[in-house]
């Protein structure tokens, strides 16, 4: 194993595991804001709000991310809508978070009792701000550890939009290979960039685990 390409090429792999992350919390984002919305869509007491927030989450779970991809920067521009990789590869990667997290926060709404949404209902407050002051508060601990899990499959799965020549870090790591015919030092070193964001996300989400464990 050559060292000296390593030291050569980690600092360039550098920038593209930072665009990397910027994907990641950008679509984190978006995503968080989609999924809330149609989380609380598809536990609304009206049949169309349900129903198009259960075409959102089955239609985009139901089909690949890559795909998604293709989609938006691919086959919008045959109906007049082109988009620079950039804004293609957030809006893809939000949408499909959005789906994911949907359900995520779905469940743990309705993991809190119905009688907390009664009460506060009975105390004069309006649904929404039931919903707001008094049952995602106390359900946001439960959504913690499926959130990071969410949001580490979101940083791998961001590897996808160098499909859209987006130079994020597996971009990145391809045009090393291709001007240095070196792949398996490229690829290592892209590999232990990704190792290193991911166990830095399952790091951060266990303290806040604990963190939040102590106020139970």
């Amino acid at each position: 194993m050559d060292l000296s390409f390593y030291i050569t090429y980690m600092p360039i792999l550098a920038r593209g595991a930072v665009m990397t992350i910027e994907l990641t919390l950008v679509a984190t984002f978006f995503g968080t804001i989609l999924g809330v919305i149609a989380a609380l869509g598809r536990i609304s007491g009206s049949r169309v709000v349900s129903s198009l927030a259960y075409l959102y989450t089955w239609a985009i779970r139901g089909t690949p991310l890559l795909l998604q991809l293709f989609f938006i920067y691919y086959g919008l521009p045959q109906v007049g809508i082109r988009l620079d990789p950039f804004p293609a590869a957030v809006i893809g990667m939000s949408v499909c978070a959005g789906a994911y997290i949907a359900e995520i926060v779905r469940a743990g709404i309705q993991s809190i009792d119905k009688g907390q949404m009664e009460a506060a209902r009975s105390l004069g407050m309006t649904y929404f701000q039931a919903m707001l002051y008094v049952v995602l508060p106390q359900a946001y601990r439960r959504l913690i550890p499926p959130m990071g899990n969410e949001i580490i499959a979101l940083t791998k799965d961001s590897s996808l939009v160098s499909t859209l020549a987006m130079v994020e870090l597996l971009r990145t790591a391809k045009q090393i290979d291709a001007a240095t015919l070196r792949s398996m030092e490229a690829y290592i070193a892209a590999g232990l960039y990704y190792l290193a964001i991911t166990t830095g996300l399952t790091v951060l989400f266990d303290h806040v685990e604990k963190r939040l464990a102590v106020y139970e």
